[in-house]
């Protein structure tokens, strides 16, 4: 895990500002905050540097783009050895259907969101890209109805 970054009052005024909208200009970011632009500019390339900011994504509609089903996926990798988990998570993270990877405690080992455009899609995923895996012990699907975006990380 990496260690945390000591930010001071300024700076989480800027990544305030900025996970409510990431568009924001320097100029106007620089002036929200209180400081000058090129005061602003180093702050958020000093951030950037240390990992607090990620990156900037485009969030797309799945349904708007034909992958109207989506589900959560539990799997269970046997054995749960590095040199299998390795190309296991790489071949989750090429497939075009996943969205997001997590690696879990407990029973199941990963839990893996996908979108596809149905359930026959989602049959073959399982079957072709999941179960066919020596590694994969068992998978169990949850489909998800509904999904709502939470609040922002800091307040």
């Amino acid at each position: 895990m990496s260690e945390s970054v000591v930010l001071d009052p300024v700076d989480l005024q800027i990544l305030c500002l900025l996970q409510n909208d990431a568009r924001t200009t320097y100029r106007d970011l620089a002036a929200q905050a209180g400081v000058a632009p090129s005061t602003c500019l180093d702050r958020v390339a000093r951030l950037r540097r240390s990992g607090v900011i990620l990156g900037h994504q485009l969030r797309l509609d799945p349904a708007k783009l034909g992958r109207g089903l989506e589900a959560l996926l539990s799997v269970q990798v046997r054995p749960h050895r590095r040199e299998l988990i390795g190309p296991f998570v790489e071949r989750m993270r090429a497939l075009p259907e996943s969205r997001a990877l997590f690696h879990l405690t407990g029973p199941d080992d990963y839990l893996v969101h996908v979108a596809v455009t149905g359930t026959a899609d989602l049959q073959r995923l399982v079957i072709d890209e999941f179960t066919s895996q020596r590694e994969v012990a068992r998978v169990e699907t949850r489909l998800i109805f509904q999904q709502w975006d939470c609040g922002p990380l800091l307040p």
